[in-house]
């Protein structure tokens, strides 16, 4: 029988540390040769101090497929993790660094899925015991990665500001070596308190927050090339970008601070490059003249975005010819799902084509993710990839060792703001106490947005969902896809209507926003009590609502557009009203739409028929690859989106109806 994992968090965690617990989750993949699957966790594992380090026994875990391509030996943060592969002995000394805190030793087995849950040994080690078998010439850089935080910086389902602040605080106290990087998306498709404040809040808590690097996402330039030079103005870190070509990185500039390539980060000992790379599908994924500059000349040019790993290969080369001994790269780009027995995703596929990099991080799909991949030498140590999700929740923790200037081994700790029942490994405990700095700086742009956003505006049945694995709102038919689509064609009387998933930015009500009035009702079975500021967090875009015209031959296209792309992951895909698609996904792009008819059934065939269609201008215009679609010349740009969503749910309030949560009707259906 052959099993396919769905695209869950298969992600590696660790570290029994003293004042760290790991919680063994009981829903352990169920290993068998020829099912796809994670390893299982390796058994039996003991340890004892050695002449040299901490030596480490295991029981290997049973065969799957994708093969086990190796083991991973650590004892968690401040620790020196050593990779061992399959083929070798299930025993080996693991390297103790001058200063290392006590721990556990844990075992993980990992193949291309991800790693394994822990194995963990019977044996603890005091401090007084490691530092008799530490060396200088083992030393431990750690990394704490995020990325998508998307302006999520008050306390709540995200961390926020103040516990991310506390938490990295809390890290860096276990190696002296430890520097904090973002994959990009830190703002855009943000709550109020970032968007309304043109995303100020979120930079300046990045800075509280002690971020060394950052690479750009596509969303940070849902504005204007002006905006991105304030932003790059306010940040205390470096922003880091490689497949942007020289003339267009030229001008990600505000007074002396600039973008780069790469950047050199000196830190307890160790020399790091930190290499970035946004995602080409910014050009499409923007609104069209945000990427629009100047040259020297005044003639309007654009920013190029290199698809590929050209500029990243050369950024390492020359970060080491630099002075850099270890080099990070930060790409964002995404995991998609584990199938077929491979780790699928454009993240993937380009982390394969990046030479000479210790740890690529991504970021872009929403995803949780980790694995080692081969580095293709033999006596290097295989490449670090980790994903988290977006908005705050999770955050990953790395440990890097280099052992006589050799990186030998690597291991990801995904820290999460609360456990979920998942296939994950267990829980690494987070610290709980907020940073009063950081919830001061929260509390000051909240205090100026309560009166305005807290409004009620109406009652929900329930909440309207959002994100998954996939997200639900970017893999198939999704209840707010069908509420807003509905609204907006029967607003402006057309045939059709069609909006974006990736424009549902949160649930409904938003797990984001977080209201200052106590007594509404936001938990439970419902009615739940919708505000302003809830609205604003769904639809932070400001798109303006477009009728226009489009054809039976080019609804086609559109829907061939729309669940193609990275699908699930893109934004692109079609929620929709006034018609019905099937559609194949395993099917070759261009050919994935199987039917279209209208709401009656009536089929709506190839051709020049022409039908009336309210969309979004950003779609109209191209945006999520909707090009040459929606004739623009024909479009009639009425006011915002957000206004006709309001509208609707205040209709509802005056009326003292609940706004029902929609039932799916089976106007989108996945076959295949």
């Amino acid at each position: 029988m052959k099993q396919n994992l769905n695209p869950r968090k298969t992600s590696g965690f660790g570290a029994l540390a003293t004042a760290t617990a790991v919680l063994v989750s009981l829903l352990i993949p169920t290993a068998h040769a020829e099912i796809y699957s994670l390893p299982g966790a390796p058994t039996a594992v003991t340890s004892y101090i050695g002449s040299s380090g901490v030596v480490v026994k295991w029981i290997p875990a049973t065969d799957v497929t994708p093969a086990v391509t190796g083991y991973v030996v650590s004892a968690g943060a401040g620790s020196c993790p050593i990779f061992v592969p399959a083929s070798n002995h299930s025993v080996v000394t693991m390297p103790v660094v001058v200063g290392q805190p006590a721990g556990t030793p844990f075992v993980q087995a990992v193949n291309a899925y991800g790693f394994s849950k822990v194995g963990v040994s019977k044996q603890s080690f005091t401090v007084d015991q490691l530092v008799k078998v530490a060396s200088p010439s083992n030393r431990v850089l750690q990394l704490l990665q995020f990325s998508d935080l998307h302006g999520a910086i008050e306390t709540g389902a995200s961390f926020g500001t103040s516990l991310l602040m506390s938490n990295f605080e809390a890290d860096r106290k276990m190696a002296a070596a430890t520097i904090t990087l973002s994959s990009g998306d830190n703002i855009g498709a943000a709550p109020p308190i970032s968007t309304e404040f043109e995303e100020m809040p979120t930079i300046e808590s990045m800075n509280l927050m002690k971020v060394d690097a950052s690479t750009f996402g596509n969303h940070e330039h849902d504005r204007s090339l002006a905006h991105v030079q304030k932003v790059i103005g306010a940040s205390d870190f470096q922003w880091v970008v490689s497949n942007y070509g020289d003339e267009s990185l030229a001008v990600l500039k505000s007074g002396n601070k600039a973008a780069k390539s790469f950047t050199i980060i000196d830190r307890g000992g160790f020399k790091i490059g930190v290499v970035g790379a946004n995602t080409p599908e910014t050009i499409e994924q923007v609104f069209p003249g945000n990427l629009d500059y100047k040259d020297a000349s005044g003639a309007k040019k654009s920013i190029q975005i290199d698809p590929g790993v050209v500029g990243v290969n050369k950024a390492i080369v020359a970060a080491k010819a630099a002075g850099a001994e270890v080099v990070i790269v930060l790409i964002h780009q995404g995991w998609t799902e584990n199938s077929d027995g491979v780790a699928k995703g454009l993240y993937n596929n380009l982390a394969a084509q990046i030479k000479g990099a210790a740890v690529i991080y991504g970021g872009h799909s929403h995803q949780t993710f980790s694995t080692l991949i081969p580095s293709g030498i033999r006596s290097q140590a295989p490449v670090l990839l980790g994903e988290v999700r977006n908005a705050g929740v999770e955050y990953t923790r790395s440990q890097v060792c280099v052992k006589n200037g050799k990186v030998v081994g690597s291991s990801l700790q995904h820290v999460l703001k609360a456990a979920a029942p998942t296939i994950n490994t267990g829980v690494v405990s987070t610290v709980t106490t907020a940073d009063a700095t950081g919830a001061a700086l929260v509390k000051k742009y909240k205090d100026q947005l309560t009166g305005k956003l807290d409004v009620k505006i109406g009652q929900v049945s329930g909440v309207f969902p959002r994100g998954g694995s996939p997200s639900v709102e970017r893999s198939g038919e999704n209840p707010m896809g069908d509420y807003i689509a509905d609204a907006l064609r029967s607003k402006y009387k057309t045939d059709f209507a069609i909006t974006n998933g990736g424009g549902i930015r949160d649930t409904f009500p938003a797990k984001t926003y977080i209201p200052a009035n106590t007594a509404l009702v936001r938990t439970g079975t419902g009615p739940l009590d919708v505000t302003l500021g809830d609205a604003f967090t769904v639809y932070p875009f400001g798109n303006q609502v477009a009728t226009t015209v489009v054809s039976g031959a080019n609804l086609w296209k559109a829907l061939e557009n729309g669940v193609g792309g990275n699908y699930p992951a893109d934004g692109r895909f079609p929620q929709v009203s006034g018609l019905k698609f099937t559609f194949d996904s395993s099917k070759p792009l261009g050919a994935r739409i199987v039917t279209v008819t209208k709401n009656d059934g009536t089929a709506i065939a190839k051709d020049s028929t022409e039908y009336t269609l309210t969309t979004l201008d950003y779609m109209i215009y191209g945006g999520d690859g909707y090009v040459d679609v929606f004739s623009p010349a024909k479009a009639k740009v009425f006011g915002a989106l957000l206004d006709v969503f309001v509208d609707a749910l205040k209709a509802d309030m005056a009326a003292g109806k609940v706004t029902q949560l929609p039932t799916l009707d089976g106007r989108v259906k996945k076959i295949g």
